[in-house]
Formats: structure tokens, C-alpha cells, sequence
């Protein structure tokens, strides 16, 4: 089944770094009803243009937080993988979630022909309702922070 705009959002269980000595937790896409949610799905850490996307948007964390967003990037690699990733490349602004065997990749159905994740974001508000959804078929781009901001904008 794909995720649509309207669509309740699919939950989530998954572990992520936390940026604390122990360097992870376990998030829950419910923890955060109430708020505004971007969803960053990537195919991998420490390939150029996930680095790009994943630094940019650390960069302009700021659109996020104008508009109340939380932002959570999910790929398939492991905690520890994403924990040297971000240690790498100087920290980023927000968790990055592991989900090894796929099951929310598969979910939101982001999975590719044969089973990698393709790029793509969500935007879920604040009921938990998907508001914007874009899966990019080749995935050498990503959209811009401003414009996922624009559209959590529009769904306040």
C-alpha cells in the first residue's frame, strides 16, 4: 500500500543516535504528535549526496525550527554506523534512525526495485496525517529545506 497525502503516517520503533554519552535511544513517530514532522529517508551514510542533503539540512535547521518541525533522517545502516557518520562529518542536527531490516522503508514504500531505499521526505503534522510525500526515482537530488518548510507551513 503507498503512503498518500492524507494518509495516516505509519509508526515507528526505531533506534537512533542521540548525541549523549551512550549515544543512542529509541524513537517513536507518536512521541512527537503534537509537532510537525519531516522525514528524511536516505539510502546510506558516507555517500556524497546523502552527506550533502543530511549537511545541508543541518545547516538551515533553523527553517526547521521556524516552523515548530522536528526533523528525523532514517536509513537502512546500523546505529553505530550512523554514530561514525555523524561523527564525521561534525554532527548533525537531529537523529539519525537505523532500520536495518527495512520494515519502515518498506511502510512508507520507499524501497527501490530491488530493495534499497530511494530518497525521499515526508512531511507529517502535527495529527499524524502525511501532508507532503516525495520518493525521487533517481535520488542524485534532494528537496531543499526551504520548501519542506513551506509546506509544513501550509499544513499548520
Amino acid at each position: 500500500m503507498t503512503i498518500a497525502v492524507g494518509s495516516p503516517a505509519p509508526d515507528f520503533r526505531l533506534d537512533g543516535t542521540d548525541g549523549t554519552e551512550a549515544g543512542r535511544r529509541e524513537y517513536t513517530l507518536a512521541e512527537y504528535r503534537g509537532a510537525p514532522v519531516v522525514l528524511v529517508f536516505y539510502p546510506a551514510d558516507n555517500t556524497l549526496v546523502c552527506t550533502r542533503q543530511l549537511t545541508a539540512y543541518t545547516t538551515d535547521i533553523d527553517t526547521f525550527a521556524e516552523v515548530g518541525a522536528q526533523v528525523l533522517a532514517i536509513s537502512p545502516q546500523s546505529v553505530e554506523s550512523h554514530v561514525e557518520f555523524a561523527e564525521s562529518n561534525g554532527g548533525f542536527a537531529f537523529p539519525l534512525l537505523a532500520d536495518p531490516d527495512k520494515a519502515v522503508g518498506e511502510a512508507y514504500d520507499i524501497l527501490g526495485p530491488i530493495g534499497f531505499y530511494r530518497r525521499s521526505v515526508f512531511v507529517v503534522d502535527a495529527g499524524g496525517i502525511v501532508r507532503y510525500a516525495h520518493r525521487a526515482m533517481a535520488g542524485l537530488t534532494f528537496r531543499p529545506a526551504s520548501e519542506l518548510a513551506d509546506v509544513v507551513r501550509g499544513a499548520s
